[in-house]
């Protein structure tokens, strides 16, 4: 009897320092989290789901919550081509008054976005390129295969999401014929995103002396931290001449469609000139992180190859490796620019606080704001949290477009007919603190007119949400949007 008693008072003793211990665990998360001085919406949907879920917010706190920008672990700094490169930029923001491209005045109304890229992320301002826009998987693949094939020195390749699927295959064949060719091919695929690529489908690359890596390999998705912050990045670069960026993945549902979402809508680049240096520094930035490798020879690499049209383009990377959100600062920045509209295409939106009242304060100052989402989604969280901004941004007068014929993955920003903006970053918080990301702004009223009529095509696909019908939606729908919304910044 007394020895019974004697180990229910031991029992109730662990039961009372396990609780003890579990609650400091439990506030002392919490007051990390208030400590890193982060965004409110961020520190108090954080908070929430610990105090909530207790065990289950912690542990995805550990794997998804940390903020790398702060803690700097993805460093980038010391390599010479970022500090070649800064030289440039400290340069061209002293010479750019004398620059003759800016006597156009359009283009110099743009002033402050070109200097604060070349302040937040170095992003080098090109002046003679030929942009040419893709509009699909077709035109994307098909342009992507034929620079490939006519490659003579090397390519550099690297994808969020890379399938060994037909589209897969077809890109491997001509790659391994180049690399017999002795062309030097390079390639960088995201282990998270690319998870269905098979170790038959690398190894078949790697033994035709094809270098591939794997950004961020993951052995363990669901107990480790780096499976957060993912190479989003979407970049080709053929012989340092040619470069594609933009929003397209090697993948079959990016040219056949998908049986759930039909047709698949994107967009995509194909670069050539000088701002292909800026994505070639991009990637060796990357293949130094993934393989500790510094590519050499810089006339090989970075040659002065320039042509005769004058297309005005920066290229910015973000991402955990920099020291600010530089793609949601040139976004904010554009749009605060506006005089006459705002245009902009994203599959997922989730806006933090300052760009959502740009928004809403430009569309109240009289700018015409279009916003076009997909009807559906791949992503339900993303899909709920996107709809529930709707009801204030119709409030202040935004027009919300939904895309019907299929799935619009198109990431693109249009103003005032002379800025654009093409590239991987979607109008979220992922894209804009989590993923690795890479955009084009093009200062070009050509370029911008071609985007914006393909904008106006995709409207023409699209149901443009009503105002009255919208307030008379379920009550189930607005609990879903309440509860991503929630959601939306951890996501």
């Amino acid at each position: 009897m007394i020895l019974a008693i004697q180990w229910d008072n031991i029992g109730s003793l662990v039961t009372l320092i396990i609780s003890v211990l579990y609650i400091i665990t439990i506030l002392f998360t919490v007051l990390l989290i208030i400590l890193e001085n982060r965004d409110p919406v961020k520190t108090v949907s954080w908070a929430v789901v610990i105090m909530m879920v207790p065990v289950i917010g912690v542990i995805f706190y550990i794997v998804f919550g940390q903020n790398y920008r702060k803690q700097k672990i993805f460093s980038r700094k010391g390599l010479k081509d970022l500090v070649r490169i800064a030289n440039i930029s400290q340069k061209q923001i002293k010479d750019l008054q004398n620059l003759e491209i800016l006597k156009n005045e359009r283009i110099r109304s743009l002033t402050n976005i070109i200097i604060l890229l070349l302040r937040n992320s170095k992003a080098i301002l090109t002046e003679w390129n030929k942009v040419d826009i893709l509009q699909n998987g077709q035109e994307t693949f098909d342009s992507m295969l034929k620079a490939i094939d006519e490659a003579e020195d090397h390519i550099h390749m690297e994808f969020y999401r890379w399938e060994s699927d037909r589209i897969g295959k077809r890109f491997r064949d001509v790659l391994v014929k180049k690399a017999q060719e002795g062309v030097r091919i390079r390639i960088i695929y995201d282990d998270v995103g690319s998870w269905k690529i098979g170790k038959k489908y690398v190894n078949s690359l790697r033994d035709a002396g094809i270098q591939v890596y794997a950004f961020m390999p993951v052995s363990f998705p669901y107990f480790t931290s780096k499976v957060n912050f993912r190479n989003h990045r979407k970049i080709t670069v053929v012989d340092g001449q040619i470069g594609f960026v933009g929003g397209l993945n090697l993948a079959d549902k990016y040219l056949y469609g998908t049986k759930k979402f039909g047709a698949w809508r994107d967009t995509h680049l194909r670069i050539e000139g000088e701002a292909v240096r800026s994505l070639q520094t991009i990637f060796s930035v990357d293949w130094y992180f993934v393989s500790k490798i510094i590519i050499g020879n810089h006339t090989r690499y970075f040659p002065d190859y320039k042509v005769d049209i004058r297309h005005l383009v920066q290229i910015t990377a973000s991402g955990p490796d920099s020291d600010w959100a530089s793609i949601m600062q040139a976004y904010l920045a554009a749009i605060t620019s506006a005089k006459k509209y705002i245009y902009i295409s994203t599959p997922y939106f989730s806006p933090n606080e300052s760009i959502l009242t740009a928004l809403c304060t430009m569309a109240l100052s009289g700018v015409e704001v279009k916003i076009l989402l997909p009807k559906m989604s791949d992503s339900t969280v993303a899909y709920w949290n996107s709809f529930s901004y709707i009801s204030e941004m119709l409030d202040a007068g935004i027009e919300i477009y939904l895309y019907k014929k299929g799935f619009n993955h198109s990431k693109l920003l249009m103003v005032d007919g002379i800025f654009s903006s093409v590239g991987t970053a979607n109008l979220d918080n992922r894209s804009f603190d989590l993923n690795f990301e890479v955009n084009a702004l093009i200062y070009n009223e050509d370029i911008a007119s071609q985007l914006v009529d393909m904008f106006e095509n995709d409207l023409n696909q699209s149901q443009r949400v009503n105002e009255s019908v919208w307030r008379k939606r379920p009550l189930i729908q607005k609990i879903k949007e309440s509860t991503a919304r929630i959601l939306g910044p951890l996501y």
